[in-house]
């Protein structure tokens, strides 16, 4: 973080608008602010104070570093900003100001008899979503409009599993649901509905006006006046909502822009995603291994897996150049979208300064990408470096932290969390129920956890060369340079009893604690050597710490909670886990299964007559 230098920094901001993000020494987002000046704004911070109030001046003293994004204008710098602060929860964000973020229309398409609905969050879940959009009050009455216009459903019910288990609710009585809970609508029916609901968003209005049209006037010649009112107050609504459409609308498309910056080594891709002709975010991807190949080659593997995986495919995706089988790839994002998807270069007009506006936020994130590097590298490989100083060993590639957890001897467990080149590497984290412990000794727990983990290990090395296959593919074949026990002498003790008895030479270190529970010093060779709270090695030691208490935790509180899920329904023969969750959505209560008859009980799918005997019995027998 000593790199990075305010002043200097200072001097390069843009007087542009944009976004600027503050983070403190552990590169946490402190606090996220949109700027129509980004040159003035950030460096009105760091002047004299001049009326703030504490929180922000309690903020300026703990910034280590700024960044920024540049935007075409405030507007989408104050959507790029509302959607970074949903994302991070910046600590200062939440004290300053409201967690606004601009509503979205969200279409669940993955359900088998979809909802529309109000959101604030744009999720990767399978549904359509519209927006955003600056009014939610509109995007309430819009959703109203389209739920009374289609008859949609507004329940929470799962269809088609709850179909006539419940009463209908009251927009069914009142004609404004079409019931698909009670069965009265097929699947397919529905699904028409829905594909008019989202040609309506789509802002295809000319359908549902001509459809209500027709249906006001058949009402009124054959003198059902009341229905006629009800067509002609939605076809009024919906001429209020075509036209408001009409009059914001610019271009109303979807569109990716994509720009790439590289230099000898390393290339950054910056995406912006237009949605309704609005810029609402930005994301960058930086590419490895790239100084042998050409732009438009780099830009042709970065389209083919990023939109591989995304869940939306825009309409149209603009480059900064053409690329290799454009025509190929245009087919595959159309199968892929359903409907026609363009790629463009663009040469002039608004879509060519956007293409610029991206290039300068690429080049922004490469330039300061190798100042991030060697960030991460102090975090991570740096403070490896300084515990092997401090430790005199050399190599400490993969380190290993033990913990183990319980209440009262209760559910004795250990865990192991691995950390490669200072990162963790959570696919070999491994937990361990305690077997051969009944109470309450750590150093009993603890030792029975690293035998099992170092025979294991053993045993698989051997079984591994008898089969002629390289120790590397076993899961537990890898054994740490370095062994961190979360305690002093008394664990460092065991720890090397263990490896004594199977013959086995690693350094094993424990991280000594104070009377907070946090760690001071480390214990090695008999000896406990200090060190420095501020160093990155320290930070590093507490993460390790942290990780492996957190990992045992988890662990130990899953067991508690399903040794806690149990309940008479548990010890009636043929009373499996999906009876009784069959049982428990219908009845609701153990009572109510209790009270209920055989015939009550046989009703419920899953249940056969035989069965419902069982629990009919079980609760009514003597006994």
């Amino acid at each position: 973080m000593s790199n990075f230098d305010i002043k200097e920094e200072l001097k390069k901001l843009p007087n542009k608008p944009g976004v600027y993000i503050m983070r403190d020494e552990n590169d946490t987002i402190m606090y996220v602010g949109k700027a129509i000046n980004l040159h003035n704004r950030v460096r009105s911070y760091f002047r004299a104070n001049i009326g703030r109030g504490p929180q922000i001046d309690q903020m300026v003293k703990l910034i280590a570093r700024f960044e920024y994004i540049v935007t075409d204008s405030e507007l989408e710098a104050l959507v790029l900003e509302n959607n970074l602060i949903k994302e991070n929860s910046p600590r200062y964000n939440t004290l300053l100001k409201d967690d606004k973020t601009y509503p979205y229309i969200k279409v669940t398409v993955s359900e088998d008899y979809p909802r529309v609905l109000f959101s604030r969050l744009m999720k990767k879940d399978k549904s359509r979503y519209f927006g955003p959009f600056t009014s939610a009050a509109a995007v309430k009455d819009t959703i109203d409009l389209i739920n009374k216009i289609y008859g949609l459903r507004t329940c929470n019910r799962v269809l088609p599993r709850d179909i006539g288990l419940e009463r209908p609710c009251l927009n069914y009585h009142m004609k404004q649901c079409c019931g698909p809970c009670t069965g009265a609508i097929s699947k397919e029916e529905y699904r028409k509905r829905i594909d008019g609901a989202l040609d309506f968003l789509n802002g295809n209005y000319t359908v549902i006006i001509k459809d209500l049209q027709d249906k006001m006037e058949a009402a009124s010649e054959e003198l059902d006046f009341e229905n006629a009112a009800k067509y002609r107050d939605l076809l009024s609504s919906v001429k209020v909502v075509a036209q408001k459409q009409k009059m914001t609308d610019s271009s109303m498309e979807d569109k990716d822009i994509v720009a790439i910056a590289s230099d000898d080594k390393d290339a950054v891709v910056q995406v912006f995603f237009v949605r309704d002709g609005r810029l609402i975010g930005r994301e960058h991807f930086y590419m490895t291994h790239v100084s042998e190949n050409p732009q438009a080659e780099i830009l042709l593997n970065f389209v083919k897996q990023f939109y591989a995986g995304t869940p939306f495919i825009p309409r149209e995706l603009m480059l900064p150049e053409p690329i290799e089988d454009m025509e190929i790839i245009e087919k595959w994002l159309t199968q892929r979208k359903g409907s026609r998807v363009y790629i463009t270069v663009p040469e002039r007009g608004q879509k060519e300064k956007l293409m610029e506006l991206a290039a300068q936020n690429a080049e922004l994130v490469l330039s300061k990408d190798k100042e991030r590097i060697k960030r991460e590298e102090g975090r991570t490989i740096g403070a490896v470096k300084e515990i092997e100083n401090l430790l005199g060993i050399k190599g400490l590639n993969r380190m290993e932290a033990y913990d183990i957890s319980n209440i009262s001897g209760f559910a004795n467990v250990g865990s192991m969390v691995v950390y490669e080149k200072g990162k963790p590497k959570k696919s070999d984290y491994r937990k361990f129920r305690i077997k051969s412990v009944a109470g309450p000794d750590d150093y009993a727990c603890m030792h029975e956890v690293l035998t099992r983990r170092l025979l294991h290990g053993i045993e698989e090395r051997h079984d591994l060369e008898v089969r002629d296959i390289d120790a590397q593919y076993g899961s537990f074949t890898k054994f740490p340079d370095l062994i961190l026990m979360d305690g002093g002498r008394g664990q460092v003790n065991i720890c090397l009893q263990v490896l004594d008895e199977l013959g086995i030479h690693i350094p094993v270190c424990g991280m000594v604690k104070d009377d907070n529970h946090r760690t001071r010093g480390l214990y090695y060779n008999n000896v406990e050597l200090p060190i420095d709270t501020r160093s990155e090695g320290f930070k590093l030691i507490t993460r390790i710490q942290d990780e492996a208490h957190r990992f045992a935790i988890e662990y130990h509180r899953s067991l508690r909670s399903k040794s806690q899920v149990k309940s008479s329904l548990d010890d009636i023969p043929g009373v499996g886990p999906s009876r009784r969750k069959a049982l428990m959505r219908n009845f609701k209560s153990i009572e109510d299964i209790r009270n209920a008859s055989v015939e009550e009980l046989s009703q419920v799918p899953e249940i056969p007559e035989s069965t419902a005997r069982q629990i009919y019995d079980f609760f009514h027998s003597e006994n």
